[in-house]
């Protein structure tokens, strides 16, 4: 695959019995993380108030697009933590974790989604379990989503995505 010019090999990984994806993390890949970002920040709509990512793989991605556009961001966690004040939490089932997760965002941080409008950052939207329930809760909280922005789309082709390329499902 190739992100900016930055070009990297895929292994080929089966996530669930004969279903399979190319393999794309950019965890502590700094030249990738650093091209995709700032390749996304050049395609973000210019009305978006804020971004929201899950946590883990696409936070790296969502510091480049916020340091690149001004935007800030926000982090959605899949763990409630103790100092949370009044978390708002939907349950996910992604298709690279394939069971239940819980995506929690801090009540202290609803007050930068409500009456904004939101990006969603993610690394790669394949079924979209994530999105929707980032969606449930930026709207849920007074947010309107604005763009879903991510390095790949993976599995059906999306156009409610703004991707830099798409990676096949396969079987």
């Amino acid at each position: 695959m190739d992100v900016g010019g930055v070009r990297r090999d895929l292994p080929i990984v089966e996530v669930s019995p004969g279903v399979s994806v190319a393999l794309f993390n950019m965890l502590g890949d700094t030249e990738v993380t650093e091209s995709a970002g700032v390749a996304l920040a050049r395609k973000l709509p210019a009305d978006v108030d804020v971004l929201v990512t899950p946590e883990v793989k696409a936070l790296s991605l969502a510091h480049v697009i916020s340091r690149e556009t001004g935007k800030p961001y926000i982090v959605v966690r899949k763990t409630q933590k103790p100092y949370m004040v009044e978390p708002v939490a939907r349950e996910v089932v992604s298709i690279t974790t394939g069971k239940p997760q819980l995506l929690v965002l801090d009540g202290l941080d609803v007050q930068k989604i409500r009456g904004k409008k939101v990006a969603i950052v993610d690394d790669v939207v394949s079924s979209g379990g994530t999105l929707r329930s980032l969606n449930e809760i930026i709207a849920g909280v007074g947010g309107e989503l604005a763009a879903v922005v991510a390095v790949f789309t993976e599995g059906q082709e999306r156009d409610d995505v703004i991707a830099l390329g798409h990676l096949p499902l396969f079987k």
